[in-house]
């Protein structure tokens, strides 16, 4: 749950907002959803995202309905505040691939009365806990979990499973690549490829054996 209007209006600190959860989980389609309306209510809105993430479209922001909102790619965080001076509302998309200082950025613009929406994935593909993000969580006053359906029990899923056999952190893709599980799946899906990763092992040739002259 999150609050729009502060009940004393004396008090002119801003707050943030986190949007968290696994990939197709709604994160970028809830955060469009909560800057439009405050566009709408004529405040003035900035939304930035990581200059990396170049999926749909250089400049948008583009949730996987194809639901968008024009932004300003920015290669740092440091650069948001930089960019940010003016407005009542920020959104930022895409957080856990900001450097740790996106921690800070969201800080001193709430701590100017600035309304400062976050979303980004909580864990990596390898069930961690991604980047900036749990200093993020830990920091704002309102925080989201929102939940994709997982592709193989149909159960909340909150797990970003990557089929890619690729193993950087940082690696942009869509359902061809990464697919939501539930614990149950995720878990199987793991303990699978580590099964098979022991018998690749297992099946390497071995070094022939020296003949003995005898």
């Amino acid at each position: 749950m999150f609050l729009e209007n502060t009940v004393n209006p004396k008090e002119q600190f801003g707050w943030i907002e986190v949007i968290c959860g696994s990939m197709f989980s709604g994160k970028t389609e809830e955060l469009i959803r909560r800057l439009k309306r405050a566009t709408f209510a004529k405040q003035k809105v900035e939304i930035f995202k990581p200059m990396v993430d170049k999926r749909y479209h250089e400049e948008m922001v583009v949730s996987h309905d194809a639901n968008e909102i024009r932004s300003t790619p920015v290669p740092a965080a440091a650069n948001i505040r930089l960019l940010a001076d003016g407005c009542d509302v920020v959104g930022i998309d895409e957080a856990q691939f900001f450097d740790d200082e996106i921690v800070t950025v969201c800080n001193d613009l709430a701590n100017k009365g600035i309304r400062v929406v976050v979303a980004g994935l909580d864990m990596d593909f390898k069930g961690n806990p991604f980047g900036p993000m749990p200093a993020l969580m830990a920091t704002a006053e309102y925080v989201t979990k929102v939940h994709a359906v997982c592709t193989r029990t149909g159960n909340l899923a909150n797990y970003s499973f990557r089929k890619a056999n690729n193993n950087k952190l940082v690696f942009l893709g869509e359902t061809d690549e990464y697919e939501p599980l539930s614990r149950a799946a995720y878990y199987k899906a793991m303990l699978k490829e580590k099964v098979n990763a022991i018998e690749v092992n297992s099946e390497q040739v071995l070094p022939p054996q020296k003949k003995s002259n005898d």
